[in-house]
């Protein structure tokens, strides 16, 4: 592992470690602490190994001494599961406390996360009922599995995400993803959400309005452009980047997720290392903020 990768999971380890310390754990304290689940989560999806088996095989020969225990592939996987709350808070708690968080500006946009393509695994998985077909329009595709409805700064760090199934309007889960978190609007005065036409909505508009956001996105051939449409074009390719970090960078449709919540557990998995990457480089001054190059080896 390089240096830039043990100085982020040390920073990690111990933001987290300081975050927890403020709510106490009841009960026998656990072999592997929850700051130390996280960073080994974070450090499985930043070196791209999909295998949780594989992965707790290559930890001793490639960071000894530094996870005095370990649990088995079974005890991993259940820890993970059950840290799914957790993992939640701990990528806003990472969010927060970057500067990026109060950028006047979010980005929204979804993008599949297939979850099978055979008839068979459609049929018979347990993800049947919440998982669905859906039509990718940037690949021309039919696909089998969730939407990741992600809302970002365009900077590419995550104010808050949903999976849901690929039927479900897309402006339906923007209001209800802002509905469970009211707080996320309700702090900033004059916040521009930018989108693409597929949230073209009065009711969204309206919904937006009486919230004091404003919401941009292009408009109909047959409908007067609105003020600085023109400038939707680049900014739109900054959501689409974000999601090509997550797929090509953190393997996210590779997820291997079986259940709803192994899924949902490793599309977290997979936000909280973008967020931990994005804090690091904006607290060591990092160039570039969302590159994980230096943290893939």
């Amino acid at each position: 592992m390089t240096k830039d990768l043990n100085t982020l999971l040390t920073a990690l380890y111990v933001k987290i470690d300081d975050w927890l310390s403020t709510t106490p754990r009841f009960g026998r304290p656990p072999k592997l602490t929850d700051a130390e689940l996280l960073t080994l989560a974070v450090a499985q999806v930043l070196l791209g190994i999909r295998s949780e088996a594989r992965w707790l095989r290559f930890i001793p020969h490639h960071l000894p001494g530094a996870f005095p225990y370990l649990p088995g592939p079974s005890g991993y996987n259940k820890r993970l599961r059950a840290a799914l709350p957790l993992l939640k808070q701990a990528i806003r708690a990472l969010a927060t406390d970057s500067d990026l968080w109060t950028d006047p500006v979010w980005v929204v946009d979804s993008t599949p996360v297939e979850c099978g393509r055979s008839r068979a695994t459609a049929q018979r998985s347990n993800l049947a009922g919440l998982a669905g077909y859906g039509y990718c329009a940037s690949h021309s595709r039919f696909f089998w599995g969730l939407r990741l409805h992600l809302i970002c700064t365009p900077a590419g760090l995550p104010i808050t995400w949903a999976l849901a199934n690929p039927k479900i309007d897309e402006r339906q889960v923007l209001m209800a993803a802002l509905d469970h978190d009211p707080g996320l609007t309700a702090d900033r005065p004059n916040l521009l959400i930018i989108a693409d036409k597929g949230y073209v909505s009065t009711e969204l508009d309206a919904y937006l309005a009486e919230r004091g956001v404003r919401l941009l996105r292009p408009s109909y051939r047959n409908r007067t452009p609105r003020a600085g449409e023109q400038y939707l074009k680049p900014i739109r390719q900054l959501i689409e980047s974000v999601n090509d970090t997550l797929k090509g960078q953190l393997d996210l449709e590779l997820h291997g997720g079986r259940t709803p919540l192994g899924v949902a557990v490793r599309v977290a998995q997979r936000i909280l290392a973008l967020t931990a990457a994005i804090w690091h480089n904006r607290t060591t001054g990092q160039p570039i903020t969302r590159s994980l190059i230096a943290y893939d080896h």
